[in-house]
């Protein structure tokens, strides 16, 4: 035997040819004498490999193992030809029997004693006697036995795949088996063990079949789906709980800690349904196969494409429209942003769009607190106007041209690096504005299509909004406003409603044109973050996408497992409570006493903001959202709206004081230099100088009453905010 492998050995290893041609090392784990083969076992992603090679091919690549001496061939008694080529027995004269391994015997005995138990005088002086010419054999049976040989041989390799698959699912089983062991293996002492404990034996009774590449992509007018992504450093730091299942490839399940009255914890297991479900091993390619890929055709048929990213601050938003993160720097090829730069140009190399000599331009911006800064102009602040068509146009967006995906590239990390971030409840370097990254084509200067990829600013829907300071609760406010606004918005494109509320808010207000037309198409991906700690904000996610196109849930859209899975459907529980902001209404009454309200139409009646197309939206928007917006929660809304449009007009007016306050003083400097005259006019003078200080005084006075009235508003909006209460979960 140790003739036929020469210095193989089990546990050496060896170097191997895969079937794509790659060469790599493997462990010998077994030798087969009968076929001439050894197996070798290899690791790759974590995964253990195994194949069966035959000799010839190890030695080919390995040729420090070989044999290190051949025997000639002696012709008196032939063997089948595979083992005259591939070893160096010795022949036989006599009857092949069992094969004693020869402890003591030198090196180049070996193989004299490999194929016979007759004992030979010397290897040397055999070798060297020619062949008798009496006991060639013919080559009728020699073909008889080569047929015979490769029909055992055959039968051999056919046991050995067998007993190869065999071996592999033992080891795939204890592999199972080990990481269940792990999993198990924690400490019983951990303050969630017994969540835990429910989760995964909720786990054990289905039956995964998550959402794979060679899945079929559906066309959607109006596409939902949610990406959930894997725990964190500092969530699993802090030993959080993964309460996120994703058990086929269109359903979500949040598993909700709960307390009974007597402290008995129990799980509410809530399943929601979507067009498009991905789980923490999914890629950002993968995602934007399913979501965006097919949106990129649109804008070449004259449509308008829309894709927007919704979530909690921390959920992945960012990681996916812009691209993978390796600790602070960001890697934006990635990202949705560059892979739809990508498809836009190889489409247009295609020949139905090449002729149609289309031009590629670029715009990035954000919508920070109602108010629009372009992110390619040094953050310059720019005015959203409605013109006499009805058209919404930023005035001042530069538009880049680019040409190929590298620019698109530049564009976005130049974008990235400006854009507005600030600490919130759920991060600590969290985006706090809507970025918008348009790609729009153009012919001959005209538009031909428009593809917006938006990531949202987080919705913490108000967590962040009734404790802070006045800064980070207008931001807020706008943010839940803006995101309101677009649910009905997308719903008003699904329905084909006759009215779209997109004056609500100013992100509604851009993308205008991305919700009416037959030919404008939508994809949402909520992301959520599975950690227990944000289970709250996970489940707002998952409604608010949910009621963005109304998917049904059955219990037979959950994939149980035949076995134990009896149990777990009278678990499910579809539905789910709807919580809202509240209010006190003794506080509500001894406002409205106060004559907060009152003062709010003086407010209005001065300012003249109280009717006007923004807030016949946001009226609508809130009769359509009653379960979620309260009147209170309206009243604050109309509030910091009405902010909005007096800090504008402020803004203004002082503007104009300024640019009035340099011609007073070219003014007064021409009177001045007139007294330094003998004989100048007194009379003159004085009047000229009253007339400049009347007008001072009427602009002035005029400012100071509208700074006064801001003022007013923004105590107003303090005072409306106390009396929102958002509910709290309970504690566990």
């Amino acid at each position: 035997m140790a003739g036929i492998f020469g210095k193989i050995f089990v546990g050496i290893y060896v170097e191997i040819k895969r079937s794509d041609g790659r060469i790599h090392q493997a462990m010998v784990t077994s030798l087969h004498e009968d076929n001439e083969s050894v197996t070798v076992e290899w690791i790759e992603n974590g995964d253990t490999k195994g194949k069966e090679i035959d000799l010839e091919s190890i030695f080919a690549l390995n040729p420090d193992v070989a044999p290190d001496e051949e025997i000639p061939q002696s012709p008196e008694a032939p063997l089948p030809p595979s083992s005259i080529t591939k070893t160096s027995k010795v022949p036989k004269t006599r009857r092949i029997t069992a094969i004693p391994k020869p402890e003591n015997a030198p090196r180049e005995n070996r193989a004299a004693a490999v194929g016979t138990t007759r004992a030979r005088p010397s290897q040397h002086s055999q070798a060297a006697e020619p062949p008798p010419p009496s006991i060639t054999p013919q080559p009728a049976v020699k073909e008889t036995l080569m047929q015979q040989q490769n029909a055992r041989r055959k039968s051999n390799c056919v046991k050995e795949v067998e007993k190869l698959q065999e071996q592999r699912e033992k080891r795939r089983l204890q592999q199972q088996e080990l990481r269940e062991k792990r999993a198990q293996e924690v400490d019983v002492n951990l303050p969630n063990y017994e969540i835990m404990c429910m989760i995964r034996d909720f786990r054990a009774s289905l039956d995964y079949r998550p959402l794979t590449s060679n899945d079929a992509i559906e066309e959607h007018r109006i596409c939902v789906c949610v990406r959930a992504r894997p725990l964190n450093k500092k969530e699993l730091s802090v030993k959080d709980l993964d309460v996120i299942t994703i058990p086929s490839k269109d359903v979500v399940m949040v598993h909700e800690p709960k307390q009974k009255v007597d402290l008995t914890r129990y799980l509410e297991n809530q399943t929601f349904r979507f067009d498009y479900a991905f789980d923490k091993s999914s890629t950002n390619e993968m995602v934007y196969r399913f979501t965006a890929q097919p949106l990129v055709e649109t804008i070449f048929e004259r449509g308008m494409a829309t894709c927007f990213a919704y979530g909690q601050t921390g959920s992945g938003k960012t990681h996916t429209m812009g691209g993978d993160f390796s600790g602070k720097n960001q890697d934006c090829s990635k990202g949705i942003y560059a892979l739809s730069a990508r498809d836009v140009f190889l489409m247009l190399k295609k020949p139905v769009y090449k002729k149609l000599d289309l031009q590629v331009f670029a715009t990035f911006f954000e919508i920070y607190s109602g108010k629009v800064f372009d992110l390619l102009n040094r953050k310059a602040k720019l005015r959203v106007l409605e013109d006499g068509k009805q058209q919404v146009q930023v005035v001042g967006l530069q538009e880049r041209e680019v040409k190929c995906t590298e620019d698109v590239l530049k564009l976005i990390e130049m974008g990235n690096s400006c854009r507005t971030s600030g600490q919130t409840s759920a991060n600590a370097h969290s985006s706090r504005s809507h970025a918008v990254f348009q790609i729009i084509l153009r012919r001959r200067g005209k538009m031909h299509g428009k593809f917006s990829l938006i990531d949202l600013a987080g919705n913490e829907r108000g967590a962040d909004t009734s404790s802070a300071d006045r800064q980070t609760r207008l931001e807020g406010a706008e943010i839940n406003k803006s995101l309101l606004a677009l649910k009905e918005c997308i719903r008003a494109l699904g329905r084909n409603k006759p009215h779209t509320p997109f004056r609500a808010s100013k992100l509604t207000q851009v993308l205008r044109d991305s919700f009416i037309g037959e030919n404008s198409r939508t994809c949402m991906i909520a992301t959520i973050s599975p950690g227990m700690a944000s289970c709250e904000n996970t489940l707002n996610t998952l409604r608010y996408a949910n009621r963005v196109k109304e998917f049904g849930i059955s219990p037979s859209d959950i994939p149980f497992s035949q076995s134990g899975g009896g149990g777990g459907r009278s678990e499910l529980s579809p539905t789910y409570e709807m919580k809202h902001l509240t209010v006190d209404p003794v506080a509500a009454l001894e406002c409205h006493q106060e004559g907060h309200i009152t003062q709010l139409e003086v407010l209005e009646a001065q300012w003249g903001v109280g009717s006007s197309p923004q807030r016949d939206d946001l009226k609508l928007l809130c009769e359509q959202n009653e379960e979620e917006v309260s009147p209170q929660l309206f009243t604050f809304h109309e509030v910091v709206s009405q902010l909005v449009e007096m800090e504008e007009q402020v803004l203004e007016d002082h503007r104009a004081v300024f640019q009035e306050s340099i011609r007073w003083l070219e003014d007064e400097k021409v009177l001045l230099e007139m007294t330094e005259e003998v004989d100048y006019d007194v009379e003159s003078y004085a009047t000229q100088l009253e007339q400049i200080l009347d007008q001072k005084i009427d602009i002035l006075t005029e400012l100071r009453d509208k700074v006064k009235s801001f003022r007013c508003a923004l105590q107003e909006e303090e005072q409306a905010s106390k009396q929102i209460t958002p509910k709290r979960p309970r504690a566990l």
